[in-house]
C-alpha cells in the first residue's frame, strides 16, 4: 500500500500510467476478502484501473506435491505477468523491502544455496512466469520499519497478514525468533551488514557467471536469442560482452577456475531440468568420464532464478549423465538393471563376525549395553537394539512391495516412495543392499536412515553393533 501512494504521486508529476493487480490466494477466508475490498476501494478512490482475480492455491499445492508458499509464488507469478501482458504493461513493481532481503538470506543460507541464491532478490529481473516482463522492486533498500512510520505520517490504509506471525512457517520462526537473538546477543548491525554481504556476495556471483557464460558461448556453441535470459537471469543485450576475457575463453575446462567450472556445470544442468546439486556438480566436475545417475525432475524456473533450486517433480525419470572432458555435460542411456534376487543368512549368535556380500563388507558385533545412549556417528555404521533384531539376519536386495519405517515417522511407507523422495535413480535402488530379520522385517536400508522399530532405547539391554562399507 505503501507502494502505491508513492508511485501514485510519482504518476501524476512524470505521466506514469498505473494499473493495480490483486490477487486473492483465499487462504485466510475473511480475512482475505477483506485485503481484497481494502485495494479495490483503494483504487477507485485513487482512480486507478484494477485487475483482480482469485487462486486455488491449496489445490496446486496438492495436485502439484507442492509446499502452499510455492504454490502461492507460482500463481502470484503467472498472474501477474499475465495481468501485465494482457494490458501491455512492460513492468510490475513489487513491494519486496531491506527486512525480506535478511530473512530471504537466513532460508537459502539453511539451504545450502550458493552465492548466487545469497545475494538475494534484484532491483530488477525478469519475471519468472514470461520473460518478456520485467520485475522492479524499488523498495528494497527500506526496512519494514521505514515503511510503516510511512504509513502512519500519511495515515495510508493496510492490513497485516496474520500468517506472518504463524510459526509452522521457516521464514517466520527466522523473522520472530532468529533476527531478534542475533540482533540483541550477536551483532546489533545485523542488517546492515547481511545487506552489505549480499552485495558482495552479488557482484561476485555476477562475475563468475559471466565468465562461466563466456566461455560455454566460445567453446560449447552456447547461444542465447532475443528476449532470452542468461544463467543468471539477466538479459544479454550485448554480445560483445563475451569479448572481455579473450584468456579465459581458450582456456580447457580443466583449466578454469574452481568456481567458474561449476557454474558452466551448473548452468548446463539447469538446461537439462536437473538439479544442480553440489554433490552432482563435484562429481561431474572431478570425475570426466565417469557417468552417473540422477532422478530428472522439472525445475521450477521461478525458484531456479531466485537460487532457490527447488524441484517441481522428482520422479519423472531417470538420466544417465557424464562430464566429457572438455566440459560439456552430455546425456547416456540408462541401462536396464532387473531385480537381484539373491540373499545371504547371517547367523549373529556367536556375538561378532564379518563377511562380503554382493561387494559390501559387513561386520557386526553385539555389545552388553543399556539405554539409547550412542557414541558419535561414524560413516557406515548404525546401532540396534539386538534382541529386537534377533540372531537370524538375512542379507538380500531390494523387492516390490518392500515397506520400511524410517527413525522418526509413526508407520512404515513403500520402500519405492522412500527412494523417490530421496531421489535415488532406479537402477542405483536395484544395487542396495537391505537387511531384514526373521520375520521378514526390514531394520536397515544401505545409505538410508534406521528403522524406527529397532532404533536404542531406554529398554535396550543389549546392542548390535553394525559396519557396512562398499568394496
Amino acid at each position: 500500500m505503501v507502494l502505491l501512494d508513492i508511485l501514485a504521486s510519482l504518476s501524476r508529476e512524470r505521466g506514469w500510467k498505473i494499473t493495480i493487480a490483486h490477487l486473492n490466494h483465499q487462504l485466510r477466508g475473511a480475512s482475505s476478502l477483506a485485503d481484497e475490498r481494502l485495494v479495490s476501494r483503494t483504487a477507485q478512490e485513487l482512480d486507478l484501473p484494477i485487475v483482480v482475480s482469485r487462486a486455488d492455491v491449496r489445490g496446486l499445492a496438492k495436485s502439484a506435491n507442492f509446499s502452499i508458499e510455492m504454490a502461492a509464488r507460482k500463481l502470484r507469478h503467472d498472474f501477474l505477468a499475465g495481468a501485465a501482458s494482457e494490458h501491455q504493461i512492460p513492468s510490475v513493481a513489487l513491494a519486496h523491502h531491506l527486512d525480506d532481503q535478511i530473512e530471504l538470506f537466513f532460508l537459502r543460507l539453511f539451504r545450502g544455496s550458493g552465492s548466487q541464491g545469497l545475494s538475494g532478490m534484484k532491483w530488477a529481473n525478469p519475471s519468472p512466469s514470461n520473460p518478456a516482463i520485467s520485475l522492479v522492486r524499488p523498495l528494497l533498500d527500506c526496512s519494514k520499519n521505514a515503511l510503516k512510520q510511512y504509513a502512519l505520517k500519511h495515515r495510508i490504509a493496510f492490513r497485516e497478514d496474520s500468517t506472518n506471525n504463524c510459526l509452522d512457517f521457516q521464514r517466520n520462526r527466522i523473522r520472530h525468533e532468529l533476527l531478534p537473538l542475533l540482533g540483541e546477543k550477536y551483532q546489533p548491525a545485523l542488517s546492515r551488514i547481511v545487506s552489505r554481504l549480499m552485495t558482495i556476495l552479488g557482484a561476485e556471483s555476477e562475475l563468475v557467471t559471466t565468465l562461466a557464460e563466456s566461455w560455454l558461448v566460445a567453446n560449447l556453441g552456447y547461444q542465447k536469442g532475443p528476449g532470452q535470459q542468461s544463467a543468471s537471469g539477466q538479459y544479454i543485450s550485448q554480445p560483445d560482452r563475451y569479448q572481455c576475457y579473450p584468456d579465459l575463453v581458450s582456456c580447457a575446462f580443466e583449466a578454469l577456475p574452481i568456481a567458474v567450472q561449476r557454474c558452466c556445470l551448473q548452468f548446463q544442468l539447469l538446461n537439462k531440468g536437473i538439479p544442480p546439486s553440489y554433490e552432482l556438480v563435484e562429481h561431474l566436475r572431478v570425475f570426466p568420464g565417469q557417468p552417473i545417475e540422477v532422478a530428472n525432475g522439472l525445475i521450477n524456473r521461478d525458484a531456479a532464478m531466485f537460487g532457490l533450486e527447488r524441484i517441481l517433480r522428482s520422479d519423472v525419470s531417470t538420466l544417465r549423465i557424464v562430464r566429457e572432458q572438455q566440459g560439456a555435460v552430455m546425456e547416456r542411456p540408462c541401462i536396464s538393471v532387473p531385480f537381484n534376487r539373491a540373499c545371504f543368512a547371517l547367523n549373529l549368535q556367536e556375538g561378532k563376525g564379518q563377511t562380503d556380500w554382493q561387494g559390501v563388507r559387513f561386520a557386526w558385533q553385539i555389545q552388553a549395553s543399556k539405554g539409547p545412549r550412542r557414541p558419535a556417528k561414524s560413516p557406515g555404521t548404525e546401532l540396534f537394539d539386538a534382541d529386537i533384531v534377533g540372531s537370524a539376519v538375512t542379507l538380500r536386495h531390494w523387492r516390490p512391495g518392500d515397506r520400511f519405517q524410517p527413525i522418526g515417522m509413526r508407520q512404515t511407507i513403500k520402500l519405492q516412495d522412500l527412494f523417490v523422495n530421496q531421489k535415488v535413480p532406479q537402477t542405483r535402488r536395484r544395487q542396495l543392499v537391505v537387511a531384514s530379520t526373521a520375520q521378514g522385517e526390514l531394520f536397515w536400508v544401505e545409505g538410508l536412515r534406521i528403522s524406527e522399530r529397532f532404533k536404542l532405547t531406554r529398554s535396550t539391554i543389549r546392542r548390535l553393533h553394525w559396519v557396512w562399507q562398499r568394496l
